[in-house]
């Protein structure tokens, strides 16, 4: 591949002019995330394959963009050009609006014009025209001009004095002028009619791709007096992705969080990202935050200030302002049968549900999303990382998971990993089947084994999976029903001591 750099001379011809006597231009976006919350990996600002292209169309997620411009419309009949568009629009979903006389003037047509120029489409468009290439010869520059004649293995001329010159190196090519054709930006080009000439303020509003937005949650969690209660600090951040080939400038910015129904589409794109360079909020006094409100059936998140959202770039925003001592309630949980539960029919095998072996007790942070506790806010969907901080100082990460669209006054369960010094251990006593009566008895017993240095309360979740119908008939700790197919016991472990529970079910179908 040669070595080689371009140099044009454009002038070029606005549609779309800025009038003194007019308001300023105006930006707002709306995105829309179709990101899977936790999954958003961080070689998605990385260069992929180690090109750093235009590959923006692998995003999972879109905006809304509306601009308001001020134009000049001289005739009753105009082209307009609009090039400040996203590499990625769909130019299905552009609308076109003159604000100052929207019922006198009418689009008649619009193309989407997005054959950008390149070197290759230049030399394309210059076979048998003139053009002049430089060449350096020792620490000197030559130039040769002739008509192109082909560009396979080189570049190929033929000189006004008729020689052929096969140029296989060079350090510059000269182009007269930019060929008819070919354009610099995506544009769009409206055939605009209107009843009142001069000038106009317009809305224009489309969709595109390459844009996205996700939650982040970080939490510092305190450890309470006992084992099962503590504090957290909590934090969240907005992070948006913006590969879609336009930059937007003091723009008024909203997100969208809920499931949005959409039309499945398959898009162009390897799904891989451009790398972006983060970009964090300035810490101006006072920094922009979001007002949340409900929109429909989902919830509308507006920054309080403008913001620049420049193409190939991530820009990062607190959510939430952060909030200190946030109680939470540590819950050990063991569920012994995990994996089994009923899913219609009757299952009299003596050994189903037995095959599990699980004896890990999951550790999980529950906490309240209220008012009262400094939230009180529709979270949306996310990823919560939780650290705590060592006697040193040094802040060490505990865990995290992933929360769902969470509203307020709801609860939110964070499942950080396994217990180490609280163990759990299920296995069956007996088994009876009485396949006359159409009735099955089973006797469980679970054992609880805490080693730590203080008393801990686990919950026991026990899913009764043979058949439709069940009765306990014995169990020697009282239980709660959860659901139609599952009982929980609150088993109270006391230091370095095993607590053993036992229960008898009788199933029937």
């Amino acid at each position: 591949m040669h070595k080689f750099s371009s140099r044009l001379l454009l002038t070029a011809a606005l549609s779309l002019l800025p009038l003194a006597s007019m308001a300023a231009d105006e930006t707002a976006i709306t995105i829309y995330s179709r990101a899977t919350p936790g999954a958003v990996d961080p070689d998605m600002y990385r260069p992929v394959n180690g090109q750093s292209g235009y590959v923006g169309a692998g995003i999972p997620g879109y905006a809304v963009v509306r601009q308001v411009k001020n134009i000049n419309l001289p005739q009753t009949q105009n082209i307009v050009k609009f090039s400040d568009v996203a590499s990625l629009i769909d130019p299905t979903t552009v609308q076109f609006k003159s604000l100052t006389d929207p019922a006198g003037t009418k689009v008649g047509e619009q193309n989407y014009q997005f054959d950008l120029v390149s070197q290759q489409k230049l030399l394309d468009k210059y076979i048998d025209k003139k053009i002049s290439v430089e060449q350096r010869a020792d620490d000197k520059v030559e130039t040769v001009e002739g008509t192109l004649l082909s560009t396979q293995g080189g570049i190929t001329l033929k000189t006004d004095a008729g020689a052929i010159d096969a140029l296989s190196s060079y350090s510059a090519i000269h182009f007269p002028e930019l060929p008819g054709g070919l354009i610099t930006k995506p544009t769009l080009v409206w055939n605009i009619f209107t009843d009142k000439p001069g000038d106009h303020r317009a809305e224009v509003s489309y969709e595109t791709r390459g844009i996205t937005w996700w939650a982040d949650y970080n939490l510092t969690y305190h450890e309470g007096k006992d084992a099962g209660s503590g504090t957290v600090d909590f934090g969240s951040w907005v992070s948006i992705v913006n590969q879609t080939g336009a930059s937007y400038n003091d723009a008024k910015l909203k997100l969208i969080a809920g499931d949005v129904e959409r039309v499945q589409q398959s898009w162009a794109g390897n799904g891989g990202m451009r790398y972006a360079k983060a970009q964090l909020a300035e810490a101006l006094p006072p920094p922009p935050q979001f007002a949340e409100k409900s929109f429909f059936e989902y919830h509308l998140y507006t920054l309080s200030a403008p913001t620049t959202l420049p193409d190939n770039s991530t820009k990062q925003l607190e959510l939430i302002p952060a909030v200190a001592d946030v109680p939470v309630e540590k819950q050990f949980v063991y569920n012994g049968s995990e994996g089994y539960f009923w899913s219609g029919g009757v299952y009299t095998d003596q050994a189903y549900g037995m095959s599990t072996g699980n004896k890990k007790v999951d550790v999980y942070l529950k906490l309240k999303n209220t008012k009262e506790n400094g939230l009180g806010v529709p979270l949306p969907a996310g990823r919560i990382r939780v650290s705590q901080r060592d006697d040193d100082g040094a802040l060490e990460f505990i865990g995290e998971n992933i929360i769902d669209h969470t509203a307020r006054n709801e609860d939110v369960l964070i499942k950080l990993g396994n217990a180490f010094d609280v163990v759990g251990e299920r296995k069956q006593l007996s088994y009876s089947l009485n396949t006359a009566q159409h009735t099955a008895t089973e006797e469980i017993e679970i054992k609880i084994r805490n080693q730590k240095k203080q008393p801990v309360k686990v919950k026991v979740v026990e899913s009764l999976y043979r058949a439709t119908g069940w009765d306990i008939e014995e169990a020697s700790l009282d239980y709660t029903k959860e659901n139609a197919h599952q009982i929980i016991f609150l088993v109270s472990a006391e230091p370095e001591k095993e607590q053993i529970v036992r229960y008898t079910v009788r199933y029937r179908w």
